[in-house]
């Protein structure tokens, strides 16, 4: 019988680990499904919605170096 593909890879974990870092969360879990869950710390700054739809989302310079860094090409 083969074996099935892996639900998270080490590249996977490794990657959002990276990431957790740069964002400075304060912990990295993996459930039996597959989901990575990133906890920031209370002290990183949190977003308030602002009641405008029509506004645009932006990514933070972090997140963008990491887009950039995983995109494959």
């Amino acid at each position: 019988m083969p074996r099935r593909p892996a639900k998270v890879t080490q590249a996977d974990l490794a990657r959002a680990i990276r990431a957790a870092k740069e964002a400075g969360a304060c912990a990295v879990t993996v459930d039996g499904e597959g989901v990575i869950r990133i906890a920031l710390t209370a002290s990183a700054a949190q977003i308030k919605p602002t009641g405008d739809p029509d506004e645009i989302w932006v990514p933070s310079k972090t997140l963008r170096r990491y887009l950039k860094r995983t995109e494959s090409g």
